[in-house]
């Protein structure tokens, strides 16, 4: 049975690493000692150990320890004794080419399906959907493949931004850019909200955290989903 947090960010504005999910996550890791942390991803390019530091610290506060995948000698092992798994934010496509290059795809997905717990934040999230194609990162990196977890029936499109009243940048907007998605592909996309995410058990997904979000289906008008149970 799934258990899953998938939320668009690990920080808010004015706040610390992880601090606003803490209260959650103290719950949704009850009884857990350790969590095994996927730094692959690595924001602006910091070390595995760096990002692992700052995980220990913000995880420190609810007294549970980390311990990054890539100090193990066998990362799949790893995963089949991990009692927690949290995957960080960065690049998606490095992270999804790193998954790949250690083969641990498929083994993450197992024991997510298992019912280990896991945390993704915005890159760690949106590997959780059926592809990559929704991120917003940049592709330093060509994985060998933009098939990823596939443990939600949809894709996520993190840190999602509604059009700003008045702003004169011609750029395209996040909405526009999922349109253009949408040509070439079926798989409905949900924008995820910064302060918001889902909640996963078993088949069960629900909207939790501060906004609402907005559910893009190809050939249709995108929805906001209000807080709660989320129907696909």
């Amino acid at each position: 049975m799934k258990k899953m947090i998938i939320a668009s960010t690990s920080t808010l504005y004015g706040s610390n690493y992880l601090e606003y999910l803490l209260p959650t996550l103290s719950t949704f890791f009850a009884n857990v000692a350790t969590v095994l942390f996927i730094p692959y991803a690595r924001p602006g390019g910091i070390s595995y150990d760096s990002y692992t530091k700052l995980v220990q610290q913000a995880f420190s506060s609810i007294d549970i320890k980390v311990k990054g995948i890539h100090e193990y000698e066998n990362p799949r092992e790893a995963l089949k004794k991990a009692k927690a798994i949290f995957t960080g934010g960065g690049n998606t496509f490095e992270l999804v080419n790193q998954l790949y290059k250690n083969d641990i795809l498929n083994p993450l997905k197992e024991v997510i399906e298992q019912g280990v717990p896991y945390l993704g934040t915005s890159a760690g999230s949106n590997i959780c959907g059926v592809n990559m194609k929704n991120t917003n990162d940049m592709p330093i990196v060509y994985p060998p493949s933009f098939k990823t977890l596939g443990c939600i029936p949809f894709n996520i499109n993190a840190h999602y931004l509604d059009p700003i009243e008045g702003n004169t940048h011609m750029g395209e907007t996040r909405e526009t850019r999922i349109k253009e998605f949408h040509v070439c592909n079926e798989t409905a996309v949900l924008g995820l909200r910064e302060g918001s995410w889902l909640e996963v058990i078993d088949e069960t997904i629900t909207l939790k955290g501060n906004y609402t979000a907005r559910l893009f289906e190809k050939n249709k008008k995108p929805v906001e989903l209000g807080i709660g149970e989320i129907s696909m």
